[in-house]
């Protein structure tokens, strides 16, 4: 949005001694950003009147010439010039090298077919004065040689300020002149001039009668108009506005038309408030603000076509519609040369309406981008009134026929907002001491009307502000805060007690198990999102049920919160199986259930995943839990199927549990937690080759207490341990776990620990486990006969139990 400085002086001084860029820095610390400032005339200053002495042709081009000038000064100056017009004694505008023109032309030393030329001689297109011309200017005999085009012209420069659009959006009274006129009185202390007062509006309705009027609008109840004001004006002549109006309407992107539409134009860019001015003659019948009801094509101003919907809300007259409301009028509801009775409207329209309308149409106007920041009322007849004013004044036959029409709501009934609040908390919230006068004359300033009550401050708050912007305490201190300048506030460190933080239980636990993971399991964490979809469910072949529901999801793929975490880790898994041969990671993740009396309940999980392309990871999965739970004291163990006692974390009959390897966790008794390599019929799915194992452990019932430290510390061995491996056959059916018990049996205490190492398949219904026995005292070295008894002791025992060394 543009902001015309010159503009703004209509109603406050501007600040003496300011740079342009500094008034641009203080109103961006007080009110909005300021983008860009731009200086308008500022080129006017050095371009000055010239006179031609001497004429020659270009020697390398015959239509151009060698014009030779004097501009005030003691030297002449040469430019090569192509204009017709040119001519001895001429007198005209000369722009010496350097100046920037309104076209962005930038005047350089430049040679023109091998002539240097000293800068240029202008037309009213190059000075900006018109959009088209045949030659360069020419001024009367009487022009002063060496005058400047600023003086001659007696033109003014004027500063124009950028303001960021999104800054404003929160402030539906800064989309006019005159609010922020307001916003540069308060931010640099300046005095507000109100010319539209009670004696203004007692001046200018008394030019109005009270006579039946040609046309009174009704506004239907259910369409999206708040109010609508209406006034009919005859004996008009539309023609060319009048410069001070058009210059000011260029300054600020807007493009001059005519008389009457630019006085719509000019009193929505001046108080903020769009308008609509009707030729009355086009308008048939009765004026109706209503819903359209049905589907309809519509042609709006800029001659594009538009789709309406029943819910649109249309003026319309009885041959249909001829505005959409809030946002742009029809082809053929405008204004032209040749009209002389005029329908000025000023309405107010519901935001939310204009919004949705407009983002479906794909049309915003400088009216719809207004409306949308949900606009006051109150201010509609004062709009009305400007319009009437300026209209009058530019056409001093015309007459208002009838009284002005109103339909909408009770504007007497909108309820003023009121705030309380005191010096001492505006102090306190903003971290400044500030004396009661400065703070009532800010506020003032901003014409709120303050009341004092004992060391209470009733303020009430101007109906152009509690739209949608001011609501509470906290927004009066914004309101003082922004004036006296946050960078005016020092910063001070809050007074609080810093004391130690002491982490919960949960927190112990979950960064214990991150250091555990990346440090000994050689894992990378990741985060998986806790939302999916019916896809990636049907994927996993996983049944949808007890999922939460999202009203407003993204998408279908995430509007489902998970109730495990093993369809999420399965996608990860197959994203990063493309680019890896293996790799292993783990999450602290959470899963949501519903629940009838609490609406849901959450549950902490730990899953980890590990993939290789080449052999199944179950083995060394296992491993790595046990070594987790026994680091971490979990109370729990590891054990086969139950056909009784199920798994909670799993159900056995998923289609994704591999046949052979699983195991179940078991904490305090129940089946908390699930270790079990991926059926390759799922991975199918995910298109993952190679082999996938997964354990997910279920930490909510360990997160609630402490978890006792029960580690014993005892002195590295000095003496060497050995190890004894084997391999034995067994069947299918016999669980590695079997085969692990079995060392207990040898009863002998310097086995130190026995696992197994690994395992392959040897036919259909037999499979081979090598295990590992590994032998040490911390007090002696053991000799040969004795690794040597003790070997044939875990073979023996093995033997016996049916599980035979394969041959």
């Amino acid at each position: 949005m543009l902001i015309s400085t010159e503009w703004i002086k209509d109603f406050t001084p501007m600040p003496e001694g300011l740079s342009p860029k500094e008034v641009g820095e203080k109103f961006t610390l007080g009110t909005a950003e300021v983008e860009d400032v731009l200086t308008v005339g500022e080129h006017l200053e050095v371009i000055r009147v010239a006179e031609i002495l001497e004429i020659e042709k270009h020697p390398e081009a015959d239509k151009l010439n060698l014009v030779t000038f004097n501009f005030g000064g003691k030297e002449n100056k040469r430019v090569v010039c192509g204009a017709a017009n040119v001519r001895v004694g001429l007198k005209t505008m000369y722009a010496p090298l350097g100046v920037t023109l309104p076209n962005g032309l930038t005047l350089e030393p430049k040679k023109i077919r091998g002539v240097l030329s000293e800068g240029m001689l202008c037309s009213e297109e190059e000075l900006g004065f018109a959009e088209e011309s045949a030659g360069i200017i020419e001024l009367p005999e009487d022009a002063q040689v060496g005058v400047n085009a600023l003086d001659y012209y007696n033109e003014t420069k004027d500063i124009i300020l950028d303001v960021d659009n999104k800054s404003l959006t929160h402030r539906p009274d800064l989309w006019g002149h005159f609010g922020l006129a307001r916003e540069f009185a308060a931010v640099f202390e300046t005095e507000l001039k109100d010319p539209y007062n009670k004696e203004w509006e007692q001046k200018v309705l008394s030019k109005i009668t009270g006579e039946t009027s040609p046309l009174v609008p009704v506004v239907d109840k259910d369409s999206s108009c708040l109010s609508y004001y209406g006034l009919s004006v005859d004996g008009v002549s539309v023609g060319e506005s009048p410069e001070w109006m058009r210059k000011r309407l260029k300054a600020v992107g807007l493009r001059p038309i005519n008389s009457i539409v630019d006085i719509s134009n000019y009193v929505m860019l001046e108080l903020g408030m769009p308008n609509h001015i009707f030729d009355r003659e086009e308008i048939k019948g009765a004026l109706t603000i209503k819903n359209l009801g049905s589907k309809a094509e519509f042609v709006t101003l800029d001659e594009e076509k538009r789709n309406l919907v029943e819910d649109d809300t249309v003026i319309c007259d009885e041959n249909g519609v001829l505005c959409l409301a809030g946002i742009m009028g029809g082809l053929n509801s405008g204004v032209t040369d040749k009209t002389t009775k005029l329908f000025l409207e000023v309405a107010n329209w519901k935001a939310a309406e204009v919004r949705r309308t407009s983002t479906r149409l794909g049309l915003r106007s400088d009216s719809s981008q207004r409306y949308e920041k949900t606009l006051d009322s109150k201010l509609c007849k004062r709009t009305l009134l400007r319009m009437v004013e300026l209209i009058l004044e530019l056409n001093p036959s015309a007459t208002v026929v009838g009284k002005v029409e109103y339909d909408g709501v009770d504007l007497d009934a909108i309820e003023t907002v009121n705030v309380k609040t005191s010096v001492a908390r505006v102090c306190k919230h903003l971290g400044k001491e500030l004396s009661e006068d400065k703070i009532l004359f800010i506020l003032s300033n901003l014409d709120f009307k303050v009341e004092k009550k004992n060391d209470e401050l009733l303020i009430t708050v101007p109906s152009y502000r509690s739209t949608k912007d001011i609501e509470c305490e906290a927004d009066i201190f914004e309101e003082v805060g922004r004036i006296i300048g946050y960078d005016n506030i020092e910063p001070q460190s809050p007074k609080l007690d810093i004391n130690p933080v002491r982490l919960t239980p949960a927190q112990n636990l979950h960064r214990s198990i991150r250091d555990f993971m990346v440090y000994n399991a050689n894992s990378f964490e990741v985060m998986t999102y806790p939302m999916v979809g019916e896809k990636l469910y049907s994927k996993a072949n996983w049944p949808i049920e007890n999922n939460l529901e999202l009203i407003n999801s993204l998408s279908r793929d995430t509007d489902l919160m998970r109730t495990s975490m093993v369809p999420s880790f399965l996608e990860a898994c197959a994203v990063n199986a493309k680019n890896f041969s293996e790799f292993r990671f783990f999450e602290l993740g959470r899963t949501y259930h519903a629940n009838e009396k609490d609406f849901s309940n959450e549950s902490s999980k730990l899953a980890i995943l590990f993939y290789s392309k080449e052999k199944t990871p179950f083995m060394e999965l296992v491993n790595t839990v046990e070594s987790l739970m026994d680091s971490q004291n979990i109370p729990g163990d590891l054990c086969e199927a139950h056909p009784k006692f199920k798994n909670e974390i799993i159900n056995e009959d998923w289609s994704g549990v591999h046949p052979y390897e699983f195991l179940n966790i078991r904490l305090m008794g129940k089946m908390k937690g699930v270790i079990t390599s991926i059926h390759p019929l799922v991975l199918r799915n995910f298109k993952v080759k190679g082999h996938v194992s997964l354990a997910i452990l279920d930490l909510t019932p360990l997160e609630a207490r402490e978890l006792k430290d029960k580690t014993k510390y005892k002195p590295l061995s000095k003496f060497p341990s050995s190890n004894f491996d084997c391999t034995v056959v067994v069947s299918n059916e016999v669980a590695v776990g079997d085969i692990v018990s079995i060392s207990k049996k040898a009863k002998i205490k310097e086995l130190s620990s026995f696992q197994v190492v690994d395992t392959f398949q040897l036919s259909d219904s037999e499979k081979a486990v090598t295990v590992r026995a590994t032998f040490s005292d911390p007090n002696q070295t053991l000799s040969g006969d004795f690794i040597t008894s003790a070997s044939d002791k875990i073979v023996q025992s093995l033997e016996k139990a049916g599980y035979p060394l394969k041959k």
